[in-house]
């Protein structure tokens, strides 16, 4: 089953965390944050499984046209490890296209407020939906991801994605 192992997959965009101080600051370019190295971490909750613990290691960098290049190495609990594959450009302002090697057709991201939308399709006839939600530094998001067919949530991730 492919749900599994896309529901971290939008460990790959955010993060303009909110500023403690109240002196205006310009906000962070959110694809910045994936260039370098990445860790995700959380647990997976597949309807009628037992939970699991999954973990991706990240390696973005920026090309010369300002999009993002990220490859990830996931690693599920009891499974071998595979390779996710991201190229995300933004496309207006708070808003991005990418394309994942685990999504089938495009990924619209979207900030809404201080969050950072994601919508894909995946193989199955399955939809998945993903919110990073950036944490006060910078330097990390919650992730909580829903996979729902036919409009039933069948599987979803909570975590933590984190600038190394």
């Amino acid at each position: 089953m492919l749900v599994p192992r896309t529901l971290l997959a939008a460990s790959a965009l955010s993060l303009s965390a909110p500023l403690a101080s109240a002196v205006p600051q310009p906000e962070a370019d959110p694809l910045l944050f994936f260039q370098g190295q990445t860790e995700s971490v959380g647990t997976v909750k597949v309807i009628f499984h037992k939970p699991y613990r999954t973990r991706s290691f990240g390696e973005g960098r920026i090309e010369a046209d300002g999009s993002l290049l990220l490859v990830q190495r996931v690693q599920d609990d009891g499974k071998p490890a595979t390779q996710r594959w991201w190229h995300v450009r933004e496309t207006s302002p708070d808003r991005f296209t990418a394309t994942m090697s685990e999504a089938v057709g495009p990924v619209t991201i979207d900030k809404v407020g201080e969050r950072y939308r994601f919508r894909f399709k995946m193989k199955g006839n399955l939809s998945g939906e993903q919110v990073l939600t950036p944490l006060p530094g910078g330097r990390a998001a919650l992730s909580n991801v829903r996979v729902r067919s036919m409009g039933v949530t069948v599987a979803t991730t909570d975590g933590v994605v984190r600038k190394l």
